[in-house]
């Protein structure tokens, strides 16, 4: 299931509280979704790494109670208050990399809502997280009464929902721009492979940080090799080289005439370098500006620059071009 859908899926399953498990390889953003469904309804979200808790870590430890005069369960920090009136979702990642122990004791937690003395308040959901057992991490087979807790969702990775992600997220426009020009590079992960870097979409958002950060150019190949392996980042930095040969983007938004590059890998980063650049001076008139230089791509690429700028939210239909652009490309809309 891609992102957006398993999104569409997940929301009416957290809201009727029904316990679900999504499965995908590491790194394609599992919590990342399930924490934007968070933001988007404005719960609570608590991501507790399973593979990294004692089972006392989940439960909590015993103390005497010196009125009561018996031993008492001290709630772990991590975990909400029983009478919080908080609408929320505990996430659970990681759960088949925890040790059986670990998954015994969050059994009862995902089957009766419970642990020890200590209740889930009554408005949050549960939904748990894992790699799939082929993917060569350590994992621990589910128990059979465990697995059947649970509405179990695959996490397919696509690249056109990551490209909306990466677009919302200002993601630096040098890897939407390479990643659109050779999107198998969004996700490389082998469970055989030796190598301890390799790209996934957790990886590429480490080189939007380290591209961000004051490392130096020449350490840059180095670092970013770290993120994604060295194969891919030379061959991202390599094309980005070509983005410095673009024509000014700039007198494209004002209309003048520039000369348009004839290599596909630079048509591609043409394309994103204008979204973005409207993005940050939008005008009508800027816009018309690009629906009018569109046309003079060819038609994969003048597709290409309208989708995007719709996926960025960019209302196409308000320019006054927009029905000539429509009535000279209707064969490739129809």
């Amino acid at each position: 299931m891609i992102a957006i859908d398993l999104k569409e899926a997940l929301i009416p399953l957290i809201d009727s509280q029904i316990p679900t498990f999504v499965w995908g390889s590491p790194g394609v953003g599992k919590s990342s979704l399930v924490a934007q469904i968070a933001q988007q309804k404005e719960m609570k979200f608590i991501d507790l790494r399973l593979s990294l808790l004692d089972p006392t870590d989940l439960r909590g430890i015993p103390f005497f109670a010196k009125e009561e005069k018996k031993a008492v369960w001290a709630k772990p920090e991590f975990l909400p208050d029983t009478d919080s009136t908080d609408f929320g979702i505990l996430f659970l990642d990681e759960i088949n990399s925890a040790p059986p122990t670990i998954q015994a004791a969050a059994y009862q937690l995902i089957l009766d809502r419970k642990i020890g003395e200590y209740v889930l308040p009554k408005n949050y959901s549960i939904i748990a997280a894992g790699n799939y057992e082929t993917d060569r991490g350590v994992t621990y087979r589910m128990p059979t009464p465990l697995a059947n807790r649970f509405v179990h969702l695959n996490f397919d990775l696509d690249f056109e929902s990551w490209k909306l992600w990466a677009y919302k997220n200002n993601m630096d426009k040098r890897i939407i721009s390479y990643l659109s020009y050779k999107p198998s590079d969004l996700f490389m992960f082998d469970p055989k492979s030796p190598n301890k870097s390799f790209a996934t979409p957790r990886s590429w958002k480490f080189v939007d940080d380290i591209l961000k950060s004051k490392v130096t150019e020449k350490l840059l190949e180095n670092v970013i090799s770290g993120a994604i392996g060295i194969e891919t980042a030379q061959e991202f930095l390599n094309y980005t080289k070509v983005m410095d040969e673009l024509p000014d983007i700039d007198e494209i938004l004002v209309g003048n005439e520039v000369e348009i590059p004839t290599k596909n890998s630079a048509l591609y980063a043409l394309c994103i370098g204008i979204v973005y650049a409207l993005k940050d001076n939008f005008s009508t008139q800027n816009l018309t500006n690009v629906l009018n230089f569109s046309l003079k791509l060819d038609g994969e690429f003048t597709i290409l620059l309208i989708r995007d700028m719709q996926k960025d939210g960019i209302d196409v239909e308000s320019s006054p071009a927009w029905r000539g652009w429509v009535d000279e490309h209707i064969f490739l809309v129809s």
